[in-house]
């Protein structure tokens, strides 16, 4: 493996990090002082963090959980923060956010910009248990989706599909939504444990996989739920998030609170490709490099963002 670039966050905890989809030496970091764990809004210095040229930074008042690139312009980006509030940032300018919305009634704990050419929407997921769809300028929500019955961590456009988003949540169920009906099309009891993240296969619309406290990563098949296509089993301790990698329709990989990345490919008989121990606390952001292939990027607790090449994703079929 060859570690290409760290960057040092003193005193901000990473929780996300998301690769620039235009440009391929860009990516952003939420990041969040005293672990975003303590203290109210107000009283402390949170962190957006850019790797440009130069580094940049904008302070916002509450942790911040999740952020996401926008999918047609280059210099926008949407934070979700613990004040319930989501935030678009520009990268031109490090004075303040062009908009905040306020909606949610707890934790914005997920952010995510759709990627189908039919539309220009963002998600988000909250502990309220809702998601809600936003236009690209963050006026009122469009849409209130609702339906979990506990904390909502994950919320993913699907990459083939307009107008639908896979949900995971504290309640242990996977759901599919119809945003144009406000409804929820299939409820998948996918995990006997909370699931904190979800994500959809780039090569298949149909593929979904969901990570969760009970250790494991499993791959769905929406077409029949009755059981995982896959379950990849391997981390010590809860599974932070899960990502499909952009490259290979059954790579993906998974960062988990054992300080650990996991890299697996559910083709193989041995799934496992390869354990990336290089985090001294949780890790809690990963995504690909859509540009640089088997590039991958991620956060982690110890104030580190770590860019770096896997040697087993280069050995992938």
């Amino acid at each position: 493996m060859t570690t290409m670039k760290v960057f040092r966050c003193p005193g901000r905890h990473g929780y996300a990090v998301e690769a620039s989809p235009f440009l391929p030496n860009r990516l952003a970091c939420a990041a969040s002082q005293f672990y975003g764990i303590t203290g109210q809004c107000g009283e402390t210095q949170n962190l957006l963090l850019c790797s440009l040229s130069p580094f940049v930074s904008w302070q916002w008042g509450d942790g911040l959980f999740d952020v996401a690139w926008s999918e047609a312009n280059e210099h926008v980006l949407v934070a979700g923060g613990g004040d319930g509030s989501l935030q678009l940032w520009d990268s031109a300018n490090q004075n303040a956010p062009l908009r905040v919305a306020k909606e949610h009634t707890q934790e914005v704990y997920s952010v995510d910009w759709s990627q189908t050419r039919a539309e220009n929407l963002i998600a988000s997921g909250s502990w309220d248990r809702c998601v809600k769809v936003w236009d690209q300028n963050l006026g009122r929500s469009l849409a209130t989706l609702r339906g979990h019955e506990g904390v909502v961590y994950s919320s993913i456009w699907s990459p083939h599909i307009p107008g639908c988003i896979a949900s995971a949540s504290g309640d242990g169920t996977l759901r599919v939504w119809d945003v144009k009906a406000a409804a929820c099309r299939l409820a998948v009891p996918a995990h006997k444990a909370e699931i904190l993240s979800c994500d959809w296969c780039k090569y298949d619309q149909n593929l979904v996989a969901t990570g969760s406290v009970d250790c494991s990563v499993c791959v769905w098949d929406l077409r029949n739920v009755t059981q995982p296509v896959s379950q990849l089993l391997g981390h010590s301790y809860a599974i932070r998030r899960v990502k499909f990698s952009p490259f290979s329709r059954t790579v993906l990989a998974s960062c988990s609170y054992d300080f650990t990345v996991r890299f697996w490919d559910f083709g193989r008989r041995q799934p496992l490709l390869d354990t990336v121990e290089h985090h001294s606390e949780f890790v809690c952001g990963l995504d690909f490099n859509l540009h640089v292939p088997h590039q991958v990027v991620d956060c982690s607790w110890d104030e580190t963002v770590k860019i770096y090449s896997p040697s087993c994703l280069a050995a992938a079929p």
